[in-house]
Order: C-alpha cells, then structure tokens, then sequence
C-alpha cells in the first residue's frame, strides 16, 4: 500500500533513520506504529517509510553510506493506554526497555515510555495528558 500526504506547517518535514537491519527495523516501527495508528506508507527492497518517518539500508540510493548515529524520537499517544501498548509491543519486537510507562517531570501530565529500537535509537511514546486544545494546535500550560 502506498500512502501518500503532504503536510504543511509541521516543524520536522521528515526523518531518515539509515539503520544495518532493515527488517528488524520494519518489525520494530511496524509494531510501535501500529499500536499508535500509524500505517506503514510503503516500502521496497532497500527501505521503507511511514508518514514523515522514512528507514533505509546505508547502501539505499536515498543514505549516503553511513549508519545514522543515535537519535531520540518521540511520538504522540492518544492515551495512556496507547502509550503502555507502544512499550509492550516495541519489547516484543525486538526493542529494549529504556524506561517503562509512567509520569515524567518535564511537565504536568506528562505520561511516556522509552524502547530503545533494534539499531540503538530512543524511541518514546508520549500522551501529554488533557490539554487546552484550539483548532490549530494544543496549547498546554506549564
């Protein structure tokens, strides 16, 4: 299946991961994505994509080479619940625990999980709990 949106006024365009296994990768991003609700977008020998997220092999025409190095990346939960089932499911494919579901200090509400994926990468899932929400962005009060 091909997906293909073009979003605008977003502050990250995209992202490229440049990962050495690319099917433990797509089994890792495959899972956390799903139980966020996010389709895989398509893919090909080489790589594969998801919304803004895009994973290739070093030797794909899209990298240059070299192996991405360590990254954070987060994504948003629509609840707490999805939130514990992006860490069960991203341990079950082959990630590593990096800090279980739970509060975080960085703010009031602030529920959120840490998998390290198989190439090493912080991936979080993070719900900010009920926020003030207009029809252009959530505004949330610290």
């Amino acid at each position: 299946m091909e997906t293909q949106e073009l979003y605008r006024g977003r502050l990250i365009d995209h992202l490229h991961l440049v990962v050495a296994d690319l099917g433990a990768a797509k089994r890792f991003y495959g899972a956390v994505l799903d139980v966020l609700g996010v389709p895989l977008g398509g893919e090909a020998e080489d790589y594969f994509w998801a919304d803004e997220l895009f994973v290739s092999t070093a030797d794909s025409a899209a990298a240059t080479g070299k192996l991405t190095g360590r990254h954070h990346l987060a994504f948003q939960a629509a609840n707490r619940e999805m939130v514990e089932a992006f860490h069960k499911a991203g341990i079950a494919a082959g990630g590593s625990d990096n800090g279980a579901p739970g509060l975080r200090p960085y703010h009031p509400g602030y529920y959120a999980a840490f998998v390290l994926d198989p190439a090493g990468n912080n991936i979080e899932a993070v719900y900010h709990g009920e926020a003030e929400r207009s029809a252009d962005a959530v505004k949330i009060s610290f």
